[in-house]
């Protein structure tokens, strides 16, 4: 016993045992067999023992195991000690047994966190001895409940001559032995190390005030409270490898020479403590191996397990015990399970893969999370996710099954596919509930909120799964763009995008590579890649004309518009808008004009022609209105407010916003709700109301970080600096605007940076600060400015900057915002490509 090689013999000596005949609570009689001689003693009816001839013996010394000392690295287990202590604590406030279940999968450290908090429990004085054991519960041979109380009562001092026969009889006197122990003032700890089914625990759980540790792959209920070990945190798994490492060689300088790698190492080795273990005994027999070296060995995706192998200890190995213990329908679904494409699964995806129906599913899966081969994904009980080195052996079983023939693989090739055409069929299913109202919808969601919870809950599931193959990718990809857009992963949208595109050629469809080119640079736009998009756009538009595709051709018009403006060629994006118009007017489509009409508006703001882009805006809302689409309606309410800002029609302006707001909030719309008050703060501080400004501007930059724009936060920031500035808060309005002009060269948006230097220049001079610094702020401000081609205004920061009073230049630029412009492309312009984004 002791380890995991049974139950060692040595320790303390026991102190002589008192007492006997006294009852237990549960039990009707508690007999005390220490001294008894079993000769001629039978059991006979209900547990009745009947003895004929009891001798009585001296005492003999005890044997009480010591813990095994811990591995080199122990490290990052603070809060899982803290629980188990608080278990075995003696002082607890309640009454409940001090036995702690701790369970995990193999190779999480559930033995070495055991040992921690037993010494942690003997170094407080809780305990006097330790009873220790390996019940080797994943072994072929797992340790049996009567073996183990032999090994127990051979530690606490029984003869092996006087041991009681396996049964009740045994495990009575274990009891008696320890509940002798406790009358005369001593308290054990007894762990059992890995054990697979309660069974084997039972009849070892202390009475009293004894301790009791349990491990276990599986989460065993009714023995104590239970806590799950999870993996380590990535610190303290490279601070597990330095340890390991140095405990070898003191001087080994790898992980300190090489963090990064050994930041890798530590990922690869999926923060589990055995596969860092055994990676650093590799490591120690190969010295001169570089870290990077190793990292690259574990990250290839077919040799991760190969390479956590030392000859003595395997992962693999571990992993292939917990799975034997399972049933063959739960081995079968487990190894089904590694045909997902994304990071977890939905109970409803493993029904499809199961081929059963979805509650016998449910218990499959429910007894893999009980073995912690799968465990439910926090924030969701109906999601089941997997530790990727679990994974990979999930991925190894399954290729070794389609390998034994043609009707297995045909069987794991049909599940894959059933499962990726629920991800298809779904998410086609959900895109309806994004298009335009008045469009058809699917009744598999009930309503666009469900079917936004389940892209958002499948994202990662439908972007791995448009990887598999050319037809898939070209679905998902016409399928998803409009809701990444529409949840600002814009990355996510240009990867989806170009495999449409990539699969469109590879399958010889012309038609919808047009289309594919033109979401393409939607998407390459909103990542203020604008140079990028605009050659997708002429490329799409070209194909669109080979096609002749009149249709097709108004959409990649109205994209070059788009693309077009950012760039500052605002008499190029006039034309593309008014050919796309024509267009649309040619095929009827009123929708398609409204959009265009919104964006051609835009490029009447931007050419400062405001009163016409108020008529154009004012003729798109009512199309809008005939259409009944909401997102229109909010963004041309949006662009009427900007325009009738800069006409000075502030009142106006203000309502339009507050119209659009409202819209956005009701479509669900964060990231167009933030440009929205954005523009809503600028009209107000252009009224003096500096503190409504500052809600307005405070609540917008919540709205993109929650989105993840770091471009529309940089603008809102330079416009906070600008309210704080007119409530005299100069530190801070100061502070706001060096903020803002960072995250804007940051993102190579020269014009706004320029235009933050500019508000920046003029917050410093007012706020009393020294020459130079304003100075050198206007300097700032005509290099983004000439830096974005924008010569005019670059000219008017430098005669700033060269002016003799720095403070009659700032007097002389005023102190009023540039309102909607000063998001620039982050207003929510109608921009959309192809409806839906889809093929046609």
């Amino acid at each position: 016993m002791g380890g995991k090689n049974g139950a060692k013999r040595k320790g303390k000596k026991g102190s002589k045992a008192q007492g006997s005949g006294q009852g237990l609570p549960g039990r009707a009689v508690r007999n005390d067999y220490r001294r008894a001689g079993f000769t001629d003693s039978q059991v006979v009816g209900q547990g009745t023992l009947k003895i004929k001839n009891v001798q009585r013996f001296a005492p003999v010394p005890t044997a009480l195991d010591a813990l095994p000392r811990l591995p080199a690295g122990f490290t990052g287990r603070e809060d899982d000690v803290a629980f188990t202590l608080g278990v075995l604590d003696p002082d607890r406030p309640d009454d409940s047994p001090a036995t702690a279940v701790l369970s995990g999968w193999g190779g999480v450290g559930k033995t070495t966190l055991a040992y921690a908090a037993g010494h942690a429990a003997q170094k407080r004085g809780w305990f006097t001895g330790v009873l220790l054991i390996d019940l080797r519960g994943y072994d072929s041979h797992p340790v049996q409940a009567d073996d183990a109380l032999e090994a127990f009562l051979l530690s606490l001092g029984v003869r092996p001559k006087h041991l009681p026969p396996p049964g009740p009889v045994r495990e009575t006197l274990y009891r008696s032995l320890l509940s002798d122990r406790q009358e005369a003032g001593q308290r054990l700890l007894v762990v059992a190390d890995n054990a697979s089914r309660a069974a084997q625990v039972e009849p070892l759980v202390p009475p009293g005030q004894h301790g009791m540790l349990v491990t276990s792959r599986h989460r065993l209920a009714g023995l104590g409270r239970m806590r799950t070990v999870n993996q380590l945190r990535p610190q303290d798994a490279v601070a597990l490898l330095d340890a390991a490492l140095r405990s070898n060689d003191p001087d080994d300088p790898r992980v300190q020479e090489d963090p990064r790698a050994a930041e890798r190492v530590a990922l690869a080795c999926g923060y589990l403590p055995l596969a860092l273990q055994i990676t650093a005994a590799l490591l120690v027999q190969d010295p001169s191996q570089p870290l990077s070296e190793r990292a690259d060995a574990l990250t290839r995706a077919e040799g991760v397990l190969d390479g956590l192998d030392d000859g003595e200890r395997s992962l693999r190995s571990v992993f292939g015990q917990s799975l034997q213990r399972l049933l063959p329908q739960e081995q079968d679904l487990f190894r089904l399970l590694s045909l997902n494409p994304g990071p977890d699964v939905s109970t409803a995806a493993a029904t499809v893969l199961a081929g059963q129906p979805q509650p016998a599913t449910e218990r499959l899966l429910g007894r893999l999370a009980a073995s912690h081969l799968v465990e439910r994904n926090p924030a969701a009980r109906d999601r089941w996710q997997m530790h990727d080195l679990l994974r990979a052996y999930s991925h190894e079983q399954a290729q070794g099954v389609t390998a034994r023939g043609r009707d297995a693989r045909r069987r794991y090739e049909k599940a894959r596919a059933h499962l990726i055409d629920h991800y298809v069929d779904h998410a086609k299913a959900a895109a309806t509930h994004l298009d335009p109202p008045g469009s058809p919808v699917s009744p598999r969601f009930s309503g666009r909120e469900q079917a936004l919870r389940w892209l958002d809950s499948e994202r990662e599931n439908l972007i791995a799964a448009a990887r598999t193959t050319p037809l898939v990718g070209r679905s998902l990809g016409f399928t998803l763009p409009t809701y990444l857009r529409l949840r600002r992963r814009l990355q996510d949208c240009v990867a989806v995008c170009s495999l449409a595109l990539d699969a469109c050629k590879v399958i010889e469809d012309p038609h919808n590579e047009a289309v594919a080119w033109n979401n393409l640079g939607t998407a390459l736009r909103e990542l203020r890649r604008f140079e990028e998009a605009l050659e997708a756009h002429t490329t799409g538009l070209g194909l669109h004309r080979k096609t002749g595709n009149t249709d097709g051709q108004a959409v990649a018009w109205n994209n070059l518009g788009n693309a077009l403006r950012p760039l500052r060629r605002y008499e190029e994006a006039l034309h593309a808008y008014t050919t796309a118009r024509g267009l649309h007017q040619k095929t009827g489509s009123a929708n398609g004009e409204a959009k265009v009409l919104n964006n051609l508006g835009g490029a009447l703001h931007d050419l400062g022609r405001f009163e016409e882009a108020l008529q154009v805006h004012t003729t798109g809302l009512g199309l809008h209105r005939k259409t009944g689409n909401t997102d229109g309606q909010a963004v041309a309410w949006n662009n009427l407010g900007g325009a009738l800002h800069h006409l000075g029609r502030f009142e106006e302006a203000l309502q339009a916003y507050t119209t659009a707001r409202g819209l956005y909030q009701e479509t669900g719309d964060a990231h167009s709700e933030a440009a929205v008050r954005n523009n809503l703060g600028s009209t107000l501080g252009a009224l003096g109301r500096f503190e409504e400004a500052l809600q307005a501007y405070t609540t917008a930059r919540g709205l993109y970080q929650e989105t993840g724009d770091t471009h529309g936060e940089a603008v809102v920031r330079s416009n906070l600096g600008t309210a704080l500035r007119g409530l005299e808060r100069f530190e801070e309005a100061v502070e706001a605007g060096q903020r803002a002009a960072g995250m804007l060269a940051a993102t190579q948006d020269w014009f706004s940076t320029g235009e933050a230097w500019c508000e920046l220049a003029t917050t410093l001079a007012l706020a009393g600060a020294d020459g130079t610094r304003v100075r050198d702020a206007w300097h700032e401000s005509a290099s983004a400015y000439a830096r974005a081609g924008a010569e005019e205004e670059a000219a008017v920061s430098r005669a700033h900057a060269e002016g003799a009073d720095a403070r009659d230049a700032a007097a002389d630029t005023g102190d009023a915002t540039a309102p909607d412009d000063r998001g620039g492309a982050d207003d929510p312009a109608d921009r959309d490509g192809a409806p839906g984004g889809r093929p046609d």
